[in-house]
């Protein structure tokens, strides 16, 4: 069903378009194709990607600047239609010049890679320019709460964008990582986590703004594999509290596979053999659909582009605005302390022989260390601080949307792109299997003028970076396990972290060690402090007063405007309303984590298969607060 994967068969426009759909009543596929194409894709924020009208035939295809006579060759007429009505669709889709422009780049790129062309000839490392958010100018500091307040200012201006284009199916999890949940306490999955972030700051913008019907607007891209299941999740749960009309939609589609050096497109059983373009294709969605445009049109200034299974930038959001705003970012990178030689990309100023126009960019650990080597320094080495000076990327970027909009409107919205062919012979004339142009997302600075200020803002990865990719078996052999376990500690440690620095004398009792199912973690006291108890740790510092203990078995979960000031906890406390709670003790059975027996497991949800455990439902006091009370 083509149509499906333009509209959301859920839409109210999609229903009423059923019955008189053109392409559902024509009795020929390539020509439905060919209308198709024409479409607009719909999306709940209502912006369009606009599809070019293409009409490629056999011989427009067959002769230059194409030269795929080849997918034609001892083809049925029939079989020769589908794949042009295939191609075309594919040209109707492909930013920056379709599919001719997809093949010249591609030549051109091939030619590079079997010449051994290095990207980085030519280019020397230096320390890049950016902002240190951690040690002596970290949170708790005056620095960290200076850039905060700035950031706040700049809430009501923020745009997000979610790169959701991923399955589970790696971790062992049937369906959309963003559908797992993040933490078992409150059960609440990634996604809604997101949500709920978002609508916090809405809250908080619409307070200081004094416009009630102020939104903050979402952009998810998805892929074909999670699409529609991403579209079912939203459904399902009324957007988890978003407007719909906040919420855009945007499907990544695969880009054609190549079978040699002079991009002939590798084909199968009468099918273009496609693969994935990579997460730069956010950039090209974000253009075609003319959002950066739009947003700034409406007064937003930033844009916040994240990933799926990492919340905990948004707990240093305001920060990394201020960082941007005070500097004029027009991308800032969200970046960790990096070892020297850790398999991470790190963030670089690369300057050419005339030191003119330097870039800053990401450059992958593989390509760094040669490129440090011909440095004084040798190679990748410890500064003062015990890390590398060139900090670690993790894929979390704040732009600033005026510059994003004319940078992408410059290139059609195409980051440069790349090809890594696995070769079959050392002529370099063959390939082991298809290969395809690759983006990155990072990569967008390869699009700025001279006069672009490119920078970074450095956090410790328990204010900034966490994720499940791992499955069980792989994440008993790595270190960090980067599965859902060690996710589900590291947002209890950066919200511990976050308590402890918010009060004056509260005190947490250490972390201790678990196990379940191979994978070892610290969990301590199980701490969740929801985005509406505080969008900054600015926020927070009002809301927690007196004297604070807790014990490393305790669970405690703040939701709301709520205020603490005395609490002694050894168990677990649930406090949401509006108001405060005073020189509270709690003593109680509490909630601990028990491990699933193994005959159970294949019963349980499968967010808890890839964990291992659950929560005990146990005893938990809830308080309600009214701020009359």
């Amino acid at each position: 069903d083509f149509s499906d994967s333009l509209h959301c068969r859920s839409c109210p426009s999609q229903r009423a378009r059923k019955a008189t759909d053109p392409i559902r009543r024509s009795s020929s596929p390539v020509a439905a194709m060919r209308m198709l194409i024409a479409l607009a894709a719909f999306t709940y924020g209502g912006s369009c990607m606009r599809l070019r009208t293409a009409n490629l035939t056999v011989e427009t295809l067959s002769a230059e600047p194409y030269s795929q006579a080849h997918l034609f060759e001892g083809a049925s007429a029939d079989e020769a239609a589908s794949l042009t009505a295939q191609l075309n669709e594919i040209d109707g889709r492909l930013p920056g010049g379709g599919l001719k422009g997809y093949l010249q780049r591609a030549r051109s790129l091939l030619k590079d890679a079997k010449e051994g062309e290095n990207p980085f000839a030519g280019l020397t490392p230096v320390i890049p320019e950016g902002q240190r958010l951690f040690g002596d100018s970290g949170p708790g500091t005056e620095v960290y709460a200076e850039f905060e307040r700035i950031g706040m200012e700049q809430l009501s201006k923020c745009a997000f964008c979610l790169v959701a284009g991923g399955l589970g199916e790696r971790l062992g999890y049937p369906g959309i990582k963003i559908d797992i949940v993040a933490e078992v306490t409150t059960g609440v999955t990634f996604f809604e986590l997101y949500a709920k972030f978002i609508l916090a700051f809405q809250a908080y913008a619409r307070k200081t703004t004094g416009n009630g019907s102020l939104m903050l607007p979402l952009a998810i891209m998805t892929s074909g594999d999670t699409h529609s299941e991403t579209v079912g999740m939203l459904e399902a749960n009324d957007f988890f509290g978003l407007h719909r009309s906040q919420v855009t939609l945007m499907k990544q589609e695969l880009v054609p596979a190549l079978s040699d050096t002079n991009a002939r497109i590798a084909s199968k059983d009468g099918k273009v053999a496609l693969k994935p373009h990579g997460h730069g294709d956010v950039h090209a969605l974000l253009h075609q659909y003319g959002l950066p445009k739009k947003w700034a049109e409406e007064g937003k200034e930033w844009l916040l582009l994240f990933q799926d299974t990492n919340p905990l930038p948004f707990r240093s959001l305001c920060a990394i605005l201020g960082v941007s705003a005070k500097k004029d970012f027009v991308m800032n990178s969200v970046v960790v302390p990096r070892l020297p030689e850790e398999k991470i990309g790190g963030i670089c100023t690369l300057k050419g022989a005339d030191q003119e126009h330097p870039k800053t960019i990401n450059v992958e650990y593989n390509q760094l260390e040669p490129l440090l080597k011909e440095t004084p320094t040798g190679g990748d080495v410890a500064d003062e601080t015990g890390f590398s000076p060139f900090p670690g990327n993790i894929n979390v970027l704040v732009f600033k949307l005026s510059g994003m909009a004319r940078c992408l409107a410059d290139t059609s919205g195409i980051v440069p792109e790349f090809v890594n062919p696995k070769w079959a012979d050392d002529a370099k004339t063959k390939f082991k299997s298809p290969t395809r142009l690759e983006c990155m997302m990072q990569d967008f600075p390869r699009l700025c003028a001279a006069g672009d200020k490119v920078g970074f803002s450095q956090l410790d990865r328990n204010m900034s970076f966490t994720c499940v990719k791992n499955n069980l078996t792989d994440a008993a052999k790595k270190n960090p396990p980067d599965c859902a376990l060690s996710a589900e500690a590291d947002i209890y440690a950066s919200n511990a972290r976050l308590l402890e620095l918010a009060g004056q004398d509260v005190e947490i009792e250490p972390a201790r060690d678990v196990e379940f199912l191979g994978i070892k973690a610290k969990i301590g006291a199980r701490i969740i402090l929801q985005p509406s108890f505080g969008i900054s740790l600015e926020e927070m510092k009002k809301r927690v007063k007196g004297k604070v203990r807790i014990s490393s078995r305790s669970v405690l979960v703040l939701d709301g405007d709520v205020r603490i000031d005395g609490l002694e906890l050894d168990g677990a406390l649930e406090v949401k309303g509006s108001g405060v709670l005073e020189n509270k003790v709690v003593r109680n059975g509490g909630s601990a984590l028990e491990a699933i027996p193994a005959d159970e497991l294949a019963a349980v949800p499968p967010s808890l298969q890839i964990r291992g455990y659950r929560a005990v439902e146990g005893n938990i006091e809830t308080i309600e607060l009214t701020a009359e009370g």
